[in-house]
């Protein structure tokens, strides 16, 4: 630096002064020859020496140059050999060109110049980071890498270089690892010291304490709680009951893991107290976490419980902010014998037809029988109010052929089924909309209806799902019952002094539980026939109700054709191909139905295809499988006995695949209990 101030204060611009030379050397000559040639021969040796005095300068500022530019490059070397970070030079193909010291140190391995990068560090991919380099992600971090114990964040850079013995251009890469260890043991530990709350709740506890012994009943109450009380007690938590059935445990989110490995083993345990009491005790477990703060986390523990109990108990279910995972439900529900909350329903259902306008009342798309008997059995219920009501179904189907056409017969059916858009043009602020037989929004029979009322009823039997219509003014959610038809039979014996309904919705209600309990073979209890019985005295038809039912010959062939094609899986399950048939659907389920009739199967699955490409898959149940809990692998639900799942871009024999894989998942689930 002190050089250079040197040269420049002696290199000044002498050309000025040349020239300023040169004219007062003319204007001299003008008065003095003599005097002119002299400074003529004076001005020439300035110019000389100027010229003389300029390159010598010149070249020691190049010389300075020179030494400054290798002194930088030394240092750039240098600072190279010597930066504290990791970071390596590769080729484009991930082969190592060089490295420095602390890369070595990092891997801990020698001779690795010539390798591939990806062979030692495998959290790189080279072609990745090519990929976000060309979208103009260069220079910024990509991706999280772990090189032994240690965490790198990577950053890279692609630079283009020159090799003369090549005679062409090239490029590099460079990585650099800048370690986030510090950071990710924090982050770890802060994750596994959260907050995790789980809410316990006894499924069937007044029906276990009715069927037990007066005296054994303590006992029982003893056991659940000291159970559950162990159990929260592994995880080092807290335990606090607050009700006869209802627990509220909380721990830290580490044991979170190790719960949802054992598939909360907690769930057989308390299933296999036998203190006295005849009825197996199961549990409902919402667990919560992953929340910004206390109450949110305990929001999310109430929305799992819930979410489990909707699915019919004996079940954890696992909430992580939007994320839901499942544990167990592979039993049925038990049977509630009260049929208190059916009268209170009717009560309430009865004060809400009485407030509103005018009844809307949809089913699921593609309406089953248990669906429109359901819907017909509220219907006459709402007139029987005096209120103005309606069906919406858009069309009908092979499945309810028989039964729409009866209906239809009618003056007050033909004028009150209506489709969605008529609906929505008679819907208003203060109407009354009851979903019946599914509690979905996307498969109700006209979703853009739930958004034109805040007054929804949803009565329903299926196993809840994530998806599900949360904002409703009453929900008869019971997973135990065996149809919609059943609850539906059960609020109208309820709503007035005597059942009043005619002998055709008699007829639908008794459809409907025929169809959902396989002719009063599955999933029938005490109160099946009992609202078979109610049934019956309003002038149900059980010849009536039995055509409803019959099929074509050419049915009936299809039908042939699909067990025919029936496959045996682990022993109990039948899986079959259905590429017949004007309605594949319908003639899947009534397939998968006939494939439980196979001896030693217990559980029974048809794959069909729509006309648009959809895959759909059928399963039906003897109650030892759940197939809710299988093809909910698939994205699909339902209940332990009977279950649907649709398949997007996918072929019959890859679907089939996918299916079986669901299948041993569950399977091997089972055996790790």
């Amino acid at each position: 630096m002190k050089n250079r101030k040197i040269f420049q204060l002696f290199m000044p611009d002498t050309k000025i002064y040349l020239i300023i030379i040169a004219f007062l050397i003319f204007f001299l000559s003008l008065y003095n020859h003599w005097l002119g040639i002299f400074g003529v021969f004076l001005l020439v040796f300035l110019i000389y020496h100027h010229l003389k005095v300029h390159n010598l300068k010149k070249q020691e500022w190049e010389k300075y140059m020179e030494g400054l530019f290798s002194d930088i490059d030394s240092a750039t070397k240098q600072a190279i050999l010597n930066i504290p970070i990791p970071f390596t030079i590769v080729e484009l193909d991930g082969t190592i060109h060089w490295y420095n010291g602390k890369f070595i140190e990092t891997l801990e391995e020698k001779n690795i110049f010539g390798k591939n990068v990806e062979e030692l560090v495998p959290d790189i991919k080279i072609e990745d980071l090519l990929e976000e380099n060309r979208k103009g992600e260069e220079h910024k971090a990509f991706i999280n890498v772990q090189v032994k114990d240690r965490h790198y964040k990577l950053l890279y850079n692609i630079a283009r270089v020159s090799e003369e013995n090549m005679g062409n251009r090239k490029y590099i890469m460079v990585l650099y690892f800048i370690e986030i260890s510090n950071y990710e043991r924090l982050k770890k530990k802060y994750n596994e010291e959260k907050l995790a709350i789980a809410l316990v709740q006894v499924d069937n506890y007044d029906e276990v304490m009715q069927d037990t012994e007066e005296e054994r009943r303590p006992l029982v109450t003893a056991e659940i709680d000291h159970r559950v009380k162990r159990w929260a007690n592994s995880q080092r938590g807290f335990f606090r009951k607050y009700t006869t059935d209802k627990f509220i445990v909380g721990f830290e989110a580490q044991y979170l893991e190790k719960l949802e490995a054992k598939k909360f083993e907690i769930l057989d345990q308390i299933r296999k107290i036998e203190m006295g009491n005849k009825i197996p005790i199961t549990l409902s477990i919402g667990v919560g976490t992953n929340g910004k703060t206390p109450l949110e986390i305990a929001d999310f523990a109430n929305a799992a419980k819930d979410l489990a109990l909707g699915r019919g108990g004996d079940q954890a279910v696992v909430k992580k902010n939007d994320y839901i995972s499942f544990y167990g439900g592979r039993t049925s529900a038990v049977e509630k014998t009260t049929k208190v909350k059916s009268r209170v329903i009717a009560y309430a259902l009865r004060r809400l037809m009485d407030q509103s306008d005018n009844v809307f009342i949809m089913g699921h798309k593609n309406a089953d029988m248990d669906a429109l008997g359901a819907a017909m059995g509220v219907y006459r219920g709402a007139k029987n109010r005096e209120r103005e009501a309606y069906i919406v179904l858009n069309e009908s189907n092979s499945s309810i052929e028989r039964l729409y056409n009866k209906a239809m017969e009618r003056k007050d059916y033909r004028r009150d089924i209506i489709t969605c858009e008529e609906a929505l043009s008679k819907m208003e602020r203060n109407s009354l909309l009851i979903v019946v037989d599914t509690h979905r929004p996307s498969f109700t029979e006209c979703p853009e209806a739930l958004k034109l009322t805040k007054n929804i009823v949803v009565i329903d039997h299926h196993r809840r799902v994530t998806d599900f219509i949360d904002e409703t003014v009453l929900t008869y959610h019971e997973t135990y019952v065996s149809s919609t038809s059943e609850l539906v039979t059960e609020i109208l014996s309820y709503m007035d002094s005597r059942m009043n309904i005619d002998e055709i919705e008699a007829n639908a209600l008794l459809a409907g539980i025929a169809l959902d309990t396989k002719n009063f073979s599955f999933k029938t209890g005490v109160r099946t026939f009992e609202a078979a019985s109610l049934l019956r005295r309003a002038g149900a038809d059980t010849i009536e109700v039995k055509q409803y039912f019959q099929d074509s010959i050419e049915t009936i062939l299809n039908k042939s054709e699909v067990l025919k094609r029936a496959e045996i899986f682990r022993e109990e399950v039948a899986i079959s191909i259905s590429e017949d048939g004007d309605n594949p659907q319908l003639l899947a389920a009534q397939a998968a139905d006939e494939l439980l009739n196979i001896k030693n199967v217990t559980a029974g699955f048809v794959l069909g295809k729509k006309g648009d490409g959809e895959i759909f898959i059928s399963g039906r149940s003897m109650g030892k499988i759940n197939v809710q809990v299988i093809l909910e692998k698939l994205g699909g639900g339902g209940h332990l006995a009977v279950a649907g799942a649709q398949l997007q871009d996918s072929s019959l024999d890859s679907a089939k695949e996918q299916l079986k894989e669901a299948i041993e998942e569950y399977f091997q689930e089972g055996d790790k209990k």
